[in-house]
């Protein structure tokens, strides 16, 4: 009698072991995944709706063990929204871990130093995981940088961010402006700024260049810069040609060439480096530039400097036959 008892209590033991050493073992083990997908948390989901959908979508085999686990062994740590890459079908710990640690995807929109706005909005419209319309932000306005977004986000709610960035970032150096900045207020800032952004793709000149735009502005000269030419053309897009003559002469609120001091608006979304150049711009008497024929420019004081310095670009460019 004793033993049948022993006995009992042996298959009592096993049959509550055996199933607890299964859960637990299929809980901690990672399961054989083959494949890694996308799975949304979203915001203010509660465990067993996660749960639910985790079974729902193939990520675990039963929502109820999965809540179970998480209750268990989980330390009461709440699952955070967002998108993850979950393994599919995965192990109970590691899916709960990555949700609660928000491994979330991270899903990034860039924008380059001086792009014009009617290219960002274009960036934004192509994005096919935004969602929503939005109008081509005000020239300036944008902050070059690389965004993080969320899958289904509203565009208004990423461009925002980006607005948001270029007023915090303007308001920052301007109040660490020299006193050898020539623009009078950071709207002014960020026009000169677009035109140097666009005036050299060379990072070590752009303190030059604004040294020479700002010495045009003092002497009351013309900027001549010619990328205020292409502006009301293009809207910031490339021309993809050489300027008409009749171009350099167009009067408009723009042209650098018909215009004595600053255009009305910025001619590109300036980025951090081109602002603070303007607002702390080399100390020089140069009022001239001209392309050196290997991405950067000539300066010169003089116009006789200058005209020298045009005489060797255009043999260069003879040289290379387009001329």
């Amino acid at each position: 009698m004793k033993r049948g008892l022993l006995l009992a209590l042996v298959a009592a033991c096993l049959l509550v072991a055996v199933p607890a050493a299964w859960f637990i073992g299929s809980w901690f083990l990672p399961g054989a995944a083959e494949e890694e997908r996308a799975f949304i948390v979203p915001d203010g989901a509660s465990l067993s709706g996660v749960a639910a959908k985790l079974e729902r979508e193939g990520f675990v085999a039963s929502a109820d063990r999965f809540v179970l686990g998480a209750k268990l062994f989980g330390g009461g740590q709440p699952v955070r929204a967002g998108e993850y890459l979950l393994p599919r079908p995965g192990g109970g710990n590691r899916i709960l871990s990555i949700l609660q640690g928000g491994e979330v995807i991270r899903r990034l929109i860039t924008i380059p130093e001086g792009m014009p706005s009617v290219m960002v909005h274009e960036r934004l419209m192509a994005e096919q995981l935004l969602t929503g319309e939005i109008p081509v932000p005000p020239e300036g306005s944008v902050l070059s940088d690389s965004y993080d977004f969320q899958r289904g986000e509203a565009r208004a709610a990423v461009l925002q961010r980006m607005q948001a960035a270029m007023a915090k970032e303007l308001a920052a150096l301007w109040d660490k402006r020299s006193r050898n900045a020539v623009v009078k207020s950071p709207a002014e800032a960020l026009v000169l700024a677009s035109i140097v952004e666009k005036e050299t793709g060379v990072p070590s000149e752009r303190r030059m260049v604004a040294g020479l735009y700002s010495n045009r502005v003092r002497e009351g000269m013309l900027l001549q810069a010619d990328p205020t030419i292409i502006y009301p053309i293009t809207k910031g897009k490339p021309l993809g040609r050489r300027i008409r003559q009749s171009e350099i002469s167009a009067i408009n609120d723009y042209n650098t060439y018909t215009m004595v001091g600053l255009p009305k608006g910025p001619i590109t979304n300036p980025g951090r480096e081109s602002i603070a150049a303007v607002l702390d711009p080399a100390r020089t008497n140069a009022l001239y530039m001209v392309a050196d024929g290997k991405g950067g420019h000539l300066f010169a004081d003089t116009l006789a400097e200058h005209n020298a310095n045009v005489a060797r670009w255009f043999a260069i460019r003879r040289e290379r036959g387009e001329m």
